[in-house]
C-alpha cells in the first residue's frame, strides 16, 4: 500500500497533540500542502499561519523551544533550506533550541514547479549546521515514529519529506534506533544505501540485479546525522562495493556522509558510486521523467551497481 508521507506526518502529527498538549505547530500558509492543517483542525489553538515568512516562522519557533514547547515549523523544503536557514543556524545550530524543521516536497517532488521549487541541496545545507539532526522518511510507518521521536527530543531536527507517495516497507507501529538505519534486503555483490523515496528505487533495482545473477544489499539510511557508521562499515567489509542513492545533490548529502565515513573509518576498499542529482538543476517535468532524465531511477541505480562491481574486480585483479 502506498500512502504520501505528508499526509502520515499531519495525521501522526495530530495524533500526538492529542496526547501531548506541550506540541505547537507553524505554517508558512502551504497547511494544505504540508498538512500541517490536519493538527491545524484537531488543535486550532496551538496552530500558527505566520504566512510567506519562513525565516520569522523559524525564528517564532525558538522562542517557543526557549519555554519548553515542542514547535513543529512546516514549509516547502527548498525554502526551509534557504531562507529559514539564517534562524536555523542561530536559534537551532548556535542556542541548540529544539525547533523541528519539516521540509516538504522536497527532492524533485514538486516536479512541475520547477527548478525554483526543487530541494536539492537541503540536506547538505542542515548536515552542515551543528547540533542538528538530519532525518530522511521513506514509508508512512517510519514518518509516524520519526514524528513522535523528533517531539521527545530536545535537539534541532531536519526532518525532509517528499510530496509523492511511498510504498509501505515497514509495518504500522514499527520502532526504530536512533542514528541507525535499517537492512531491507541482504546481499553480498553490492551494498546500495539509500534514502527517502529513493529506497524504493533501490529495492526495484535489487530486483533488477538479481535477475542477473547479482545480489544487492539494500539499507534505508534514515538518518543522515548522525549516520549510521557501523553500518556502512560492515557494508564495506561484506559486500566491498557500494552505490550511494539519494533524490539531492551528490555534493554534501548522504553519498558525501557515506565517503566521509569510509575515508575516515574504513580499512578496506570499497568504490562508491553516487547517484543522484550531479552538481545540476532541474528543469520542469513529470516526477518519474525527472527521475529518469536525471538519473535517479532503478535502471540507473543498477548500472550504477555493475559499475561499483566492475571497479571492485579490478582491484581484486590488480592484488
Amino acid at each position: 500500500m502506498e500512502k504520501s508521507l505528508r499526509v502520515a506526518y499531519g495525521e501522526a502529527l495530530a495524533r500526538l497533540g492529542d496526547s501531548n498538549p506541550g506540541i505547537v505547530a507553524l505554517d508558512a500558509d502551504v497547511a494544505n500542502s504540508t498538512m500541517s492543517r490536519l493538527f491545524q483542525e484537531a488543535h486550532p489553538d496551538r496552530f500558527y499561519n505566520v504566512g510567506v515568512a519562513e525565516a520569522n516562522m523559524a525564528a517564532m519557533a525558538a522562542g517557543f523551544a526557549s519555554v519548553g514547547v515542542i514547535p513543529f515549523v512546516n514549509a516547502f523544503g527548498v525554502f526551509l533550506g534557504t531562507i529559514g536557514l539564517l534562524a536555523a543556524r542561530t536559534y537551532g545550530s548556535y542556542s541548540e533550541l529544539g525547533i523541528k524543521l519539516v521540509g516538504a516536497y522536497a527532492g524533485l517532488s514538486d516536479a512541475f514547479d520547477g527548478p525554483t521549487h526543487h530541494a536539492i541541496e537541503d540536506i547538505a545545507a542542515f548536515r552542515a549546521l551543528a547540533n542538528f539532526e538530519v532525518i530522511v522518511a521513506s514509508d508512512a510507518a517510519q514518518m509516524d515514529w520519526i514524528v513522535g521521536y523528533a517531539a521527545s527530543n530536545a535537539r534541532p531536527m531536519y526532518i525532509r519529506l517528499s510530496r509523492e507517495p511511498m510504498k509501505a516497507k515497514y509495518a504500522p507501529g514499527s520502532l526504530f534506533e536512533p542514528h541507525k538505519g535499517r537492512v531491507l534486503r541482504r546481499g553480498n555483490d553490492v551494498a546500495l544505501i539509500a534514502c527517502g523515496m529513493m529506497t524504493d528505487n533501490a529495492l526495484e533495482a535489487a530486483d533488477k540485479l538479481s535477475c542477473d545473477g547479482i545480489e544487492a544489499c539494500v539499507v534505508d539510511m534514515l538518518f543522515i546525522k548522525p549516520i549510521d557508521e557501523a553500518l556502512i562499515l560492515a557494508c564495506a567489509r561484506e559486500a566491498g562495493a557500494i552505490v550511494t542513492c539519494e533524490e539531492h545533490s551528490v555534493v554534501g548529502g548522504l553519498g558525501s556522509a557515506v565517503a566521509e565515513t569510509l575515508a575516515a573509518k574504513g580499512d578496506v576498499f570499497a568504490p562508491q558510486e553516487f547517484v543522484g542529482m550531479q552538481d545540476t538543476h532541474a528543469e520542469s517535468g513529470s516526477y518519474a521523467q525527472l527521475q529518469q532524465k536525471y538519473g535517479l531511477d532503478a535502471q540507473s541505480i543498477a548500472a550504477a551497481a555493475i559499475r561499483a562491481i566492475e571497479r571492485k574486480n579490478r582491484k581484486k585483479e590488480r592484488t
